[in-house]
């Protein structure tokens, strides 16, 4: 058999392939599947207390009761997949309560949307009741506001003692950090300052220790040199104050034009990361901010505005393969009711009725933007009231559960023949779509979602899910 190139010139072309590889290999790292929280809830640093988590959970509860009293109202809110079929009257209402609290499975067979319904129901409430809060970021930015100084100073020291006592009785949300104000020269100077006090006064508190999870949040970035400087003053911090070393996380929050494109015409959220100096573990999309930023008038500024996808898309693209974790920002139009009743006495039965077609309204835009968001794999947004709280859970929930049938079949399908494409259905599933059906059951499993047994029941193994590689999976059951 002949051959043109010799030895030396093919060694020498795998040699630069290698390196080529190699360098690749740095700078896009296996993407890792732990967990995620599915939301960042903002408060105020002046509201902040070490009980925070479990006071939300309780409003969170309590306007579900009030809003959807049981799952079927809930799914009909929401307009869950078959919530027109539910039942309307109470009597049908308690008989199918009744069958699904005695056999759940049973019933899905017959009413797969009733088995929806209940199942995103029941877990939103056990959700509330254990665990309200996954991820918090104590604000001192546009959730707190500009004050005084000596008022800020306080608020600096009050939530970093709260911070140390949650610490103590465990009861802080499994992810937490705090919002500083941005980088510019008419915020700086306060940002720095309340970032020192707080940090000072945390490791006075907690003995130089931080929280599970522990992230700063820098607002509104729009050069390098502002993230590179806050990674700088973390080193700083941290040698002085006996944290241990790169521990002060960061992440970045994309609400500039600027921190999208360059001035040179760059995509900058790469040179944002670098910037933080191995430091930077999200970057999180600030919709409001950057549509406003766009010159988009407020009538038009939305969740789901063309011009928000588009930033998403850069930044996915650009956080893709690595270990940055992206977030999707916020519904702004608040759950809250117009009427209170009064301090003794009860609302008129209008009242009661425009209080709830506000809430229901308000429910349904949070959920149709959590949707959008999923559907462009954001697997965590934003949430700025505790009547948010069942939306998000029912949201995350939804999406999981309805896609669960279809890709437990077509993953099954796919492991029974390894390596042979498979048609299921009139979907034709090729190795690419193997790794996005492996994706989903990683990410329904990193958020919750999925439980183990549902994952096991598509026949993957524990082992083959953690290895993260369809063609590893694929391989492996060939050899």
């Amino acid at each position: 058999m002949k051959l043109t190139l010799t030895n030396d010139e093919v060694q020498s072309f795998h040699d630069q392939l290698a390196e080529a590889n190699k360098q690749l290999g740095i700078h896009y790292q296996e993407e890792i599947f732990e967990r995620q929280p599915v939301h960042t809830v903002y408060g105020g640093a002046n509201l902040f207390k070490a009980e925070f988590m479990s006071k939300l959970g309780g409003i969170g509860l309590r306007t579900l009761n009030t809003y959807a009293p049981n799952f079927a109202v809930f799914a009909q809110v929401l307009e869950l997949p078959g919530s027109e079929s539910l039942p309307e009257t109470s009597a049908e209402l308690v008989d199918l309560t009744a069958a699904l609290d005695a056999d759940a499975d049973a019933v899905r067979k017959v009413f797969p949307a009733a088995w929806l319904a209940y199942t995103v129901y029941q877990r939103v409430v056990h959700k509330l009741q254990t665990e309200p809060i996954e991820d918090n970021r104590i604000d001192f930015e546009d959730g707190y506001g500009n004050r005084p100084d000596d008022e800020e100073d306080g608020h600096a020291i009050s939530s970093a003692d709260e911070v140390a006592k949650g610490m103590e009785a465990g009861i802080l949300s499994p992810f937490i950090g705090i919002r500083i104000k941005s980088f510019t020269d008419e915020c700086k100077t306060r940002s720095i300052r309340t970032l020192d006090l707080f940090l000072t006064r945390l490791a006075e508190k907690a003995n130089g220790k931080l929280p599970d999870n522990f992230v700063i949040t820098l607002p509104k970035v729009t050069t390098e040199e502002q993230v590179a400087t806050l990674a700088k003053i973390l080193d700083k911090i941290e040698d002085k104050l006996g944290y241990a070393k790169k521990s002060l996380k960061l992440e970045i929050m994309i609400e500039t034009t600027q921190s999208i494109i360059n001035e040179r015409g760059e995509n900058t959220v790469p040179l944002l990361v670098a910037a933080g100096d191995g430091r930077c573990r999200s970057a999180i999309f600030g919709t409001y901010d950057y549509t406003a930023a766009c010159h988009i008038t407020a009538a038009h500024q939305s969740h789901t505005h063309p011009a928000s996808d588009f930033a998403r898309h850069v930044l996915q693209a650009s956080s893709a393969a690595s270990n940055i974790t992206i977030s999707d920002g916020a519904t702004t139009i608040m759950p809250i009711g117009p009427h209170k009743a009064p301090k003794d006495g009860q609302l008129s039965t209008l009242q009661i009725k425009e209080n709830r077609l506000v809430v229901n309204s308000a429910w349904k835009l949070h959920y149709d933007n959590i949707m959008h968001s999923l559907r462009h794999a954001y697997y965590q947004g934003w949430d700025l009231n505790p009547g948010q709280l069942p939306i998000r859970y029912a949201a995350v929930d939804t999406f999981f559960l309805t896609g669960l049938k279809d890709a437990s079949a077509r993953l099954n399908a796919f492991l029974n023949k390894a390596a042979q494409a498979t048609l299921v259905g009139n979907t034709f599933d090729d190795a690419a779509t193997g790794q996005g059906l492996l994706n989903f059951f990683l990410r329904g499993m990193a958020c919750s979602a999925i439980t183990e047994e549902e994952v096991l029941a598509t026949g993957i193994t524990m082992d083959e899910l953690k290895s993260r590689s369809f063609v590893q999976i694929v391989a492996n059951r060939t050899q």
